[in-house]
């Protein structure tokens, strides 16, 4: 294929893009505007479904390389009270098929499973020309041009490649959450670690919950979540770490100590992540030479599939576009009618998960589908 192919966003699924392309012989060039890929950190652990991420996993031929990395134990579920009961736990006894690995360390294999030159780090997209036919001219806040035939965005929620197809931009959807760490938590933080258990937690009530997963080396990952104003979150002053913990923490008044010890204890300036999502049945009219995948695309809110859902729309993109060699516009059709119906599905999906952790019926309504879940495995 001669067609040049310019991806945006060097993040799971334009990564994956390109690999399953490369695999297959064709060239694309990931432009990413981070400085490098240190350049920040990659977040916590992702849960990668059979359905969909490891599928994409085997089509770029990186499955093996994925099972080195998974997280024993990290499959472990359990739910509790605000006093610190335990409601639900499930142990992770290895037969589950959402197996737990770090995100950077997933990022590295796609990373290092690519040619060297195929990253342009430090190109962060100004402007995008239409020149008609498909084409594009990209500039970059670095001063470098480039024209591509097919133009990819795989920039994330707020992508810039988005408004090329669609007038959608992300809304809040009313949960903020906040984002903590404990370290070396098995010695300097027992009790919270032994609330946390070998895997993920769950303590939840009606509109305020606290997620914690368990990850390598005895860190917590903590997630705080409230159902709040947007001006609430954005009121508090999170350049004064100590003040912040403490006005989040005062929402859990009243909690088992072990669990308000993830937020008051915090090692790491809490992040606030205010909570966007785009339209449940986002989609857009075919416009030449310009798609879009993962977040860029369907962003929505906390599911478990966000990261799954990237990879799988790479890996799909990068099948139809083998099956029409030369014919782009035919594999951008083919794609995107599996991709809005199979992102619609999951979009609202995401809306009935944020019900039952943080609704009226929580805790008994998380409790009760992750027991349904365990029950069809």
């Amino acid at each position: 294929m001669d067609t040049s192919i310019a991806i945006i966003g060097a993040g799971l699924g334009g990564l994956t893009l390109a690999r399953v392309l490369h695999v297959h012989g064709i060239a694309a060039t990931i432009y990413e505007a981070e400085a490098s890929a240190d350049a920040r950190a990659q977040g916590g652990m992702l849960d990668i479904h059979e359905n969909n991420g490891q599928l994409a996993l085997k089509a770029a031929g990186l499955f093996d390389r994925f099972v080195e990395i998974i997280h024993p134990g990290g499959q472990a579920t359990r739910v509790l009270d605000k006093d610190g009961a335990v409601l639900f736990d499930h142990p992770d006894d290895g037969s589950g098929g959402r197996p737990e690995v770090p995100r950077g360390a997933l990022r590295r294999i796609l990373l290092d499973s690519l040619p060297a030159d195929t990253v342009r780090w430090g190109h962060k997209v100004t402007e995008v020309v239409a020149l008609g036919g498909g084409r594009h001219v990209l500039t970059f806040a670095n001063g470098a041009t480039v024209t591509t035939d097919l133009l990819v965005g795989a920039d994330g929620a707020w992508s810039k490649i988005r408004a090329l197809v669609s007038d959608a931009r992300p809304a809040y959807v009313g949960t903020s959450f906040i984002e903590t760490y404990l370290f070396d938590s098995d010695i300097r933080h027992k009790a919270s670690a032994e609330a946390v258990g070998g895997g993920a937690l769950f303590a939840m009530t009606p509109g305020k919950g606290i997620a914690a997963h368990r990850e390598p080396d005895g860190v917590l990952h903590t997630y705080v979540q409230l159902n709040k104003p947007k001006d609430w979150i954005d009121s508090i002053d999170f350049s004064e770490p100590a003040t912040a913990l403490a006005r989040v923490a005062e929402e859990f008044d009243g909690w088992a100590v072990a669990l308000k010890a993830l937020i008051t204890d915090g090692e790491t300036d809490p992040v606030p992540r205010p909570i966007h999502a785009l339209p449940v049945e986002h989609r857009w009219s075919r416009v030449p030479g310009v798609t879009l995948l993962g977040d860029a695309a369907h962003l929505m809110a906390p599911s478990g599939e966000g990261a799954n859902l990237a990879m799988f729309d790479g890996a799909e993109l990068a099948k139809a576009l083998i099956a029409n060699p030369g014919n782009v516009e035919a594999a951008l059709l083919a794609y995107e009618k599996e991709l809005f119906p199979r992102s619609a599905l999951e979009a609202k999906a995401a809306v009935g998960i944020l019900d039952i952790c943080l609704g009226a019926d929580a805790p008994k309504s998380l409790v009760d589908m992750l027991a349904n879940y365990q029950a069809v495995e």
